[in-house]
């Protein structure tokens, strides 16, 4: 055997898309600079400066593996995984319900001793490879059939419930995103019409009462399901609300959101440089949900702007991998999995510059957290999968298992 044969070539080491793997890798770039930064409270309080960055690039390095895993998987086996994680994610929901471990007041992690997750994570993707597959099936010459249409919305009504109790931003973010696909499946208008006009009227309704309901009221939800409605409630009112006076910030009250502001604001087109953050101390959550603030004190609105492009990006090209594809049901899947990805991330940017209420998104692939990032990067793992037979044409995954 000659050298030449032993020669791994790296374009078949790493198939698919290669914008989207150097994306991937962008952004992990980010997320070790970022969270090693951020995490600096942590760090002096435990006393173990390089433990927090090394246990994070331990989860990314993990990561990227479990992304080019997932590139390597037949896709005939998609409907099935999609059955599968719908299943789990709903027995692991229920599980978390009664006895999930608790986190920031919120029940939303599953605990098994060696490894904590939100199954929230697991469910969202599940529900777009399901919905997927239901819309490319149930089909006729005008689109997306009534059938199809029930199925979906009856799935998602029924993972969304599980969630909302805990974490109504991300039952919220997985319905939004599930609407999006039935738009894109071309569900007809009367039933998108009639789903909208609900949802429109449950919305308003919502936040009126989350405006102006008296805590008096909202304290006797205490110790039931709806507990969490007196956060929902201060977080919006703390939006709505928010003083124009700088005399009268309460940073006990608007912590989150006035040290973010802070970082923006003192930021320049370059920023203070990696590591010379002035916020991260006193900024609750700087290595997560608040990250980008961090990013944008830090690398500047130029860095700011290139994280946020690297995203965009990132959409633009799965909507022509779907393009591309020969089978619809893996068009509907690699639109649904960027959208996923790239709605949560402008929602975490949109909270850190203060146009949306705090909601608890983690900025995907950048923010400190483990089942996040593996989640995540399965959903890329996908993604590129789909990319590498985006232009070929090849009848027996059309469907997947459901047509067989």
């Amino acid at each position: 055997m000659t050298l030449r044969n032993k020669t791994i070539n790296a374009s078949s080491l790493f198939e698919g898309d290669k914008v989207i793997w150097m994306i991937l890798f962008f952004l992990c770039i980010v997320s070790v600079l970022e969270v090693y930064s951020a995490s600096s409270t942590m760090t002096f309080n435990k006393g173990a400066y390089w433990t927090p960055v090394l246990k994070h690039g331990l989860f990314l390095c993990v990561g990227v593996s479990v992304a080019w895993g997932t590139h390597k998987i037949p896709q005939r086996y998609f409907g099935y995984i999609a059955v599968l994680g719908i299943f789990f994610s709903v027995v692991f929901l229920l599980v978390t319900m009664l006895r999930g471990q608790t986190t920031n007041d919120a029940a939303r992690w599953m605990d098994l001793g060696f490894f904590s997750f939100q199954p929230s994570e697991l469910a969202k993707g599940s529900l777009v490879m399901l919905s997927a597959v239901l819309l490319s099936y149930f089909r006729d010459e005008n689109g997306a059939t009534a059938t199809a249409f029930k199925w979906v919305l009856g799935i998602t009504c029924v993972i969304c419930a599980l969630i909302v109790t805990e974490n109504l931003s991300t039952a919220a973010l997985t319905f939004l995103i599930i609407l999006l696909m039935m738009f894109i499946a071309q569900v007809p208008w009367k039933y998108l019409g009639s789903l909208l006009g609900i949802l429109s009227i449950g919305a308003a309704l919502g936040y009126s009462a989350l405006r102006f309901t008296p805590d008096s009221i909202l304290d006797k939800f205490e110790d039931t399901p709806l507990e969490r409605v007196k956060t929902w409630s201060h977080r919006l009112r703390n939006h709505v609300d928010f003083p124009e006076d700088p005399k009268q910030f309460d940073l006990n009250t608007n912590a989150q959101i006035t040290q973010s502001h802070i970082a923006i604001a003192t930021c320049n087109i370059i920023g203070r440089g990696p590591g010379n953050s002035r916020v991260r101390d006193f900024l609750p959550q700087a290595y997560s949900d608040f990250i980008y603030a961090i990013i944008i004190e830090e690398l500047g609105l130029l860095g700011g702007f290139v994280v946020m492009f690297l995203y965009i990006i990132l959409l633009f090209r799965a909507a022509q991998i779907a393009s591309r594809s020969d089978s619809m049901m893996l068009g509907f899947m690699v639109l649904g999995l960027a959208l996923l990805i790239v709605t949560q991330a402008l929602i975490n940017m949109a909270v850190a510059a203060g146009v949306m209420p705090v909601t608890g998104q983690p900025l995907p692939l950048v923010s400190r957290g483990g089942s996040s990032i593996m989640v995540n990067c399965f959903y890329i793992g996908l993604m590129l999968n789909i990319s590498r037979t985006a232009t070929k044409t090849d009848p027996n995954y059309a469907l997947g298992p459901i047509k067989a």
